[in-house]
């Protein structure tokens, strides 16, 4: 059972940087969650305001509902209540609320909904769908705006009203007019969480409009670097921003881009690159190439 209210829950998560575990896969792809829960030990040796368990960049969209509800227990395990668990729901309402109850079984903290699988809907339609989700569930849930989940302000304002357990707002648009339209209306209503990938890039201009914190992919495999960059941006600190980002932030995102995809493949790959190997990502996803894994490699040597 978790140890927050939802009010708690986004007073925590908004309070420092937060990590987003990739999920650990052996040579044929199984689930290896003994490594998994070694380096999340590894990772608290590193302070953190929240875990996000089978996000994104944990690869939800390849892992089974099973899979995904051993990920969460193990987090909720290792984490001893240290930080907060978030858990991931996603898929059409009915999975995303089935997500949610195993959440709360599992002892997880809190929801990130993820956008529903494939379809358009009205925004009407995708505000039910929002409500549904949080009205099944006790959690303190995060929408993840973006994809085919896109919101305004009108619509969450309305939402706020009939799910208080609605907290959270990670914006993965990257609308800078309807960032601020909705921090007009919604102010501290939320806790705001930078999505973007690679979300170091926006962290300084997103602070000036109420996004305090972002979840760190990077922070996986150079987990001192993120934090010092963070305390850079939340100091205002615009020299050394601009000197990480150059130094490695830029060059590491020109790498990412050069598939789709590699958001999350090159995070597995920052951890081969210093020693803890997380195996490949799943299909359809793609793993670095060598040229590339090299290429990274020095980057990462720049900084240590």
């Amino acid at each position: 059972m978790t140890q927050y209210t939802p009010k708690e829950f986004a007073k925590q998560i908004g309070s420092g940087l937060l990590s987003f575990p990739i999920t650990h896969f052996k040579s044929d792809y199984s689930l290896d969650e003994s490594a998994y829960r070694q380096n999340l030990n590894w990772l608290f040796s590193h302070d953190a305001a929240g875990l996000f368990a089978a996000g994104g960049t944990g690869e939800f969209f390849s892992l089974t509902p099973s899979e995904v509800d051993r990920v969460v227990r193990a987090a909720v395990e290792e984490t001893k209540g240290r930080i907060p668990v978030i858990a991931p729901a996603g898929y059409g309402t009915a999975t995303a609320k089935e997500y949610c109850k195993a959440a709360e079984e599992a002892g997880a903290d809190g929801i990130l909904l993820l956008p529903p699988y494939l379809t358009e809907a009205s925004k009407g339609g995708v505000a039910n769908h929002v409500e549904e989700v949080c009205k099944s569930t006790k959690l303190g849930v995060i929408l993840y705006n973006r994809a085919n989940q896109v919101l305004d302000e009108v619509e969450l304002e309305k939402l706020t009203e009939r799910c208080p357990n609605l907290v959270g707002f990670k914006d993965g648009v990257g609308d800078i007019e309807l960032m601020t339209k909705i921090y007009s209306r919604m102010g501290d209503r939320f806790t705001y969480i930078g999505g973007l990938p690679t979300a170091e890039t926006f962290a300084l201009p997103y602070l000036e409009m109420g996004v305090t914190t972002y979840s760190s992919a990077i922070f996986n495999f150079v987990p001192q670097f993120a934090l010092d960059f963070y305390a850079a941006v939340r100091a205002r600190d615009h020299a050394t921003v601009y000197r990480m980002l150059n130094e490695f932030v830029l060059p590491y995102i020109a790498l990412r881009n050069r598939k789709r995809g590699y958001a999350v493949s090159i995070v597995k790959a920052g951890m081969k690159v210093v020693g803890r190997d997380a195996g490949p990502v799943r299909t359809p996803l793609t793993d670095l190439t060598e040229s590339e894994l090299a290429e990274l490699a020095l980057l990462v040597k720049r900084i240590s």
